[in-house]
């Protein structure tokens, strides 16, 4: 070994031809800059013509299935949308909050930062525990198909209501 930590590696899940999440092999991102790194993947994947239909709200889970591929640390999985087929439920993240939510806006659900690219956005939330001196942190993503990012901000210590995106998944862990 060269001293480097182990990679973070990504492999999309689909099912029915949409995306229903991420196996994490390897290791947990460490920080908020290698959860934004994930996040830019997870982006592109929204981005891909029909993966995502809607904006989506994933679950990032520590439990794996009984059989995961070797090396794999945990999953980030489809849980629902805002509105649509497939709404959140009440309480959903009730009995055990998860250690991150992420929203994925495919197209059709982003309003470009740069017009000439038709790219796919998202927001990973990672909340905190303030009274504890753990800050909130979240990262946003612009992207598209092709990877080219048009839009990358990480950050920590933010306050979850200053973005609709981190309002909306913070009121889902609170509710």
């Amino acid at each position: 070994m060269d001293g480097r930590p182990r990679a973070v590696e990504v492999a999309p899940l689909q099912s029915d031809g949409s995306l229903y999440g991420f196996l994490l092999i390897g290791r947990w991102p460490q920080d908020t800059v290698e959860w934004a790194k994930f996040l830019v993947l997870a982006v592109q994947m929204a981005a891909v013509p029909g993966l995502l239909p809607v904006s989506t709200v994933f679950r990032v889970r520590e439990e794996l299935p009984e059989r995961p591929q070797p090396g794999a640390v945990g999953l980030v999985v489809a849980e629902g949308q805002f509105t649509g087929d497939h709404p959140l439920k009440p309480g959903l993240f009730a009995a055990a909050q998860p250690p991150g939510l992420l929203v994925l806006h495919p197209p059709s659900s982003t309003l470009a930062s740069v017009p000439e690219y038709e790219t796919a956005s998202g927001c990973v939330f990672l909340p905190g525990l303030p009274h504890l001196g753990l800050e909130h942190r979240a990262a946003w993503v612009e992207a598209d198909v092709d990877g080219t990012i048009t839009h990358l901000v990480s950050r920590t210590g933010i306050n979850p209501q200053s973005d609709a995106d981190t309002a909306a998944l913070a009121m889902l862990l609170a509710a």
